[in-house]
Formats: structure tokens, sequence, C-alpha cells
């Protein structure tokens, strides 16, 4: 019996409600050139005063040293082992349910970012210097009036639009089955080298390669006039997954509080309704209180500290967790103190140094009636890291919740 399905065996309804406030990338490093965390450098009096009346600990959402993305770092939040085949799902399929994409089966997609090339064709940003959403809106007209231009064979192929930098390539087939999602990525990852070459993983997607590669062409083409956003990187290319999803696993009634598609769409494959797509602290606070007497289990998704952590801004990663900071006794007042539980962590750290993702374990708070409360005031890094929850995998998380909100049977006489 794996951890999913004994976490459904004991799963039982209750009263109890359970918010998860995910602060995207929120783990950072100390370094000789950065003595403090974002963390430890934000004054957060509101945040520090929970601490002392709740459980820390870390989360790793992988493995030790392996740095996750997104998708599989949301994935292990919600209870999903993200090294099992079954949950190895592209980053493509998740950013298109976000959007509202309708897959079919056997279609293909892919996550795109636009980006900038420089004249000899290698990559100096890989997000198109973060381009609005509406100029990105604008390319996507673009590219898809040039594929209807110029015709896309056998394929039908869509570009679209989604937030800032991102986009999402759908590839269709009349003859339903004959595309293969085993594509590599185009997006090398880093700046100063071409983007790499459109290339099959396995020999049975080397057909819809080669279908797919004047395709790309037409696109390329029709961006080299651009000023910024001249070319494009692909990743994740994917076909529609199916999971079991966190109600029927469970028993609760889910809300996705987040305003960016990959978040959403990551929460709508594991059986979220989608709540609302603000994007703000405060707003997203809001739109949880208009819903608290409907809903049983509320992920909210705040997503701009792991944005100042990829553009190496500790100072405004600062800021977001300040702006946090100001907003939670919104959150708290809403709580029933004998009954519902809280927990604060990240999907992965984003340590401002790096300017990436990156292995390191993320801090965790949680609160609730049954917490045990540990000795430590801050909520940071160094006081995560001597909580009383210890340091464990990111999947364990959800059961943990379950368990302080009265939703899991005894296991076993």
């Amino acid at each position: 019996m794996n951890h999913v399905d004994l976490l459904s065996r004991l799963a039982q309804p209750e009263d109890s409600k359970i918010v998860l406030l995910v602060l995207d990338g929120v783990g950072d490093l100390r370094t000789a050139d950065q003595p403090e965390t974002a963390l430890e450098a934000a004054g957060l009096p509101n945040l520090d005063d929970l601490a002392e009346r709740s459980a820390l600990g870390r989360v790793v959402p992988v493995t030790h040293g392996v740095t996750p993305g997104s998708g599989p770092g949301h994935l292990a939040l919600f209870g999903y082992d993200p090294t099992a085949p079954e949950n190895d799902i592209g980053r493509g399929a998740l950013e298109a349910l976000g959007v509202g994409v309708e897959l079919g089966p056997g279609d293909v997609v892919a996550r795109g970012n636009f980006a900038t090339l420089d004249g000899d064709g290698n990559v100096t940003d890989r997000r198109a210097g973060r381009i609005s959403t509406e100029e990105n809106r604008r390319l996507a007209d673009k590219l898809n009036a040039a594929l209807a231009d110029a015709g896309t064979g056998d394929l039908r192929v869509s570009i679209h639009s989604g937030e800032g930098h991102r986009f999402v390539l759908l590839i269709e087939s009349s003859a339903k089955g004959d595309l293969s999602p085993e594509i590599e990525d185009t997006d090398p990852q880093e700046t100063g080298v071409e983007p790499l070459p459109l290339s099959a993983r396995e020999p049975g997607a080397e057909s819809t390669v080669e279908r797919l590669k004047p395709v790309l062409d037409t696109l390329s083409g029709a961006l080299e006039d651009e000023p910024q956003a001249n070319g494009f990187l692909l990743r994740g290319f994917e076909t529609l997954p199916k999971i079991p999803t966190m109600d029927e696993l469970y028993h609760l009634k889910l809300g996705c509080f987040a305003g960016y598609p990959l978040y959403r769409g990551v929460a709508k494959l594991c059986g979220m309704e989608l709540a609302t797509d603000d994007k703000e602290v405060e707003d997203l606070f809001e739109r949880v209180r208009e819903r608290w007497d409907e809903l049983d289990f509320f992920f909210i998704h705040v997503k701009e500290a792991d944005k100042a952590g990829e553009d190496g801004d500790l100072t405004a990663k600062v800021r977001i967790l300040e702006r946090v900071d100001e907003a939670i006794p919104r959150l708290l007042e809403m709580l029933d103190p004998e009954r519902d539980v809280l927990a604060i962590t990240g999907d992965h750290s984003t340590p401002a140094p790096m300017k990436l993702h990156s292995w390191h374990p993320v801090p965790l708070l949680v609160h609730g009636p049954y917490c045990f409360v540990d000795d430590e005031d801050h909520f940071n890094e160094i006081t995560a890291a001597r909580g009383h929850l210890g340091t464990f995998p990111s999947k364990e998380l959800m059961g943990l919740l379950l368990g302080n909100a009265g939703r899991l049977h005894k296991f076993g006489a």
C-alpha cells in the first residue's frame, strides 16, 4: 500500500478546514555576500507571533539535492509522490489546463516561453524581459495568423496566450492517437546558447517531430522582426494526464485561489475548483473569506517571492513577504482555533543568489489546535531547521494536515 492509498483508506469527513498557503520560492540562502535570507531580513511580526504558537519544520519537494519544477513541487504538497511515473506530468499539460485549453484524447501540448535571441541566434533572455500579458496576447494572435497563412500540414496547431511571457502550444491531429509527447525540450535553461533542436526522446516520437518542425519554422519566422520577443522556447510536451483527484481520495471540497495558469492547472488536475484568478495576497484572502463556508480545503498561492528570487532581487522578496505578513491577520481570523489547520510553506526554494529554483529544504509552519508548540519565536530557515516537525518529504505534508484536522481514522486495531 503506497502513501496515497493509505491516506485515502483512512480519510474521513469532518467539519474542520485546512488552509495551505504556498509562498512560491520562499526558501533562500545565507552566503558570504547575502548574510540574511529574505525571511530573516523581513519584518514579519505576525508570522513570528504565529510561529510562537505553532510547529515548525522543513519540507523537501523531491529528495535531497534534486531541484523541483513548479509542477512536481505542488503535486508533492498535495500528497502525490512526484517521482512516481504516473505523476511525471509535463508542464505543458498543467499550463494548458490552467489557461482553459480543452485537451482531447491524443492531443499534445507544450509550455512555451517567448524569449529574446541575439544576432547569432543565442538566447539572451529566456523570458523576453518578462513582457506583459497584453503583449503576449498580441504575439499569440500574430503567430496564429502566421499559422493560418502558411498552413500546418496534417496537423492543427494553435497558440494560447498565458501570463507574461508564457504560452501554450496545442498540437492536434485528425488521426487520433498518432501523436507522441516524447519530445525533448528546446529550452536550454541557460543564456548564451542557441535553443535546443526539436528532437524525439524515443523512436515513436520521430514522426511527430518531423511533422512539427516546419510548423515551428513558421513560428520562428513570424517573430524575427520583433524587437524583444523574437524567439521562443518549448518544454514539457505532454498529453492529457489522469491521476486520482483529492476530492476522491480525501473526501474534501477543495478550492484553488491562484492567479497564474500553471498552479491553476495543477489544482484543476487534482480535483480543485478554480475559485479565483486574483494574484494579490489581499484579494486572495478576501476571495477565501467569501467561500469559507462552502469549502473544506483552501489552496492559496502567492507567486511574487519566486519572481523576486529568480531576478536575484532580495529586496523585492523581502517586500512581498512583508505584504503577506501584513495580511495574515485577515486569514487567521477565519480559523476556528478548536478545529482548523493552517500550513505555510513553499513548493520549492528560489534563493536570490542563485536566481533559480533550488534543492534546499523549504521552511514550514503548521498551526492548529493539536500542533506541538515549538520554542521558536520567528519563522525563517534557521528556526524551521530546529523545529519539532523536522525535515521530511513534501508528499507527507498532506497526511500531517489531514491528521491535525481530525480527518484520518486510526490505522489498525
